[in-house]
């Protein structure tokens, strides 16, 4: 691991100021994905900046809905009365999350930028674009059972790894940055970007800032998160989905469905939404939303299985959340 000297800072003017001067510097809080990222010697900071004293670690219950603080642990936020009274599907997906050790170390504005677990990104013997850009991607040509089925390129297949930002997407949630000289509200769908030619970059987050907060909307739907793994704890999800159905006599309003374990991005179920909408709650209408939910899969050499998972878990989502 290579050597690095430590700072904590009290404001957050200090602590982007500090970044600013060193692009290599990067803030830590939980530090549960950073540290593991250095020792592996993925990544490089010659610097980390202790953000654990900043004031954004409050949850915030609002007219308008919810500000949960970046630093918030993801423990806390599971936890938290209104959490899980008013958005369970947040709680569920952090719940379903990591251990409960690491839920009680890692932050939620961590979880959102952790980087992704292909085995090929995180073994610096292999090629990788993310890494170093133009090099190529091991993953293409090899074992690729836990990779992308939607939104890859030919530069990077690897899948978005968090459950938060699956839920978080589904509720339209927004995150708030704060720079040098202002603070910026991204929608969370367009904070995530999908690899197209530049795989090494993956949000929106440009050096020097710093997530402060996010933002999820008010809403009175029913919602739920399922999440398909290859054992029941501590296991990155093969296929998940968010979803949060508006219902009036058994007639779909409106629906939110966002899946992970997919994606190089938590996927949106754009065309499914609007064909749910208006549609009775019934099989038949469950059955060809799911067909619909696969329609621009391109599933990689050892992965079609995902394909038939998404329609499954579809299914039983919207039948949980109906029956609700």
């Amino acid at each position: 691991m290579q050597p690095f000297s430590y700072t904590k800072v009290t404001s957050q003017e200090v602590a982007i100021a500090i970044k600013e001067e060193d692009e290599t510097a990067a803030f830590i809080a939980g530090g549960t994905d950073l540290l593991g990222l250095m020792k592996d010697g993925v990544r490089v900071a010659n610097t980390l900046i202790d953000i654990n004293s900043l004031p954004i670690a409050d949850i915030e219950l609002k007219s308008n809905g919810i500000r949960i603080g970046a630093i918030s642990r993801m423990s806390d936020v599971a936890f938290h009365p209104q959490v899980k009274q008013c958005y369970p599907v947040i709680s569920q997906a952090l719940l379903q999350s990591a251990s409960p050790q690491l839920r009680n170390m890692a932050t939620v504005a961590g979880n959102l930028l952790q980087r992704v677990r292909c085995g090929y990104f995180r073994d610096p013997v292999f090629p990788c674009n993310k890494r170093i850009p133009g090099i190529g991607c091991a993953a293409i040509t090899g074992h690729n059972r836990m990779h992308a089925i939607f939104g890859a390129s030919e530069h990077c297949i690897a899948i978005h790894p968090s459950d938060l930002a699956v839920a978080l997407t589904a509720l339209d949630a927004v995150v708030c940055i704060q720079g040098a000289e202002k603070i910026r509200r991204i929608s969370i769908h367009d904070f995530y970007l999908l690899p197209g030619e530049t795989p090494e970059k993956e949000t929106l987050l440009e050096p020097g800032e710093l997530i402060v907060a996010i933002e999820i909307p008010d809403f009175a739907y029913k919602s739920d998160y399922l999440k398909v793994r290859d054992r029941a704890s501590y296991e990155f999800a093969l296929v998940s989905v968010a979803i949060a159905l508006e219902i009036e006599a058994d007639i779909i309003k409106s629906a939110r469905i966002a899946f992970g374990g997919v994606a190089p991005k938590p996927w949106r179920g754009w065309e499914v939404e609007e064909f749910l909408k208006g549609k009775a709650i019934n099989p038949t209408t469950f059955a060809a939303a799911a067909e619909l939910a696969i329609k621009e899969a391109e599933p990689q050499t050892h992965n079609e299985f995902k394909i038939e998972l998404v329609k499954r878990i579809l299914i039983r989502a919207l039948s949980v959340v109906a029956e609700k």
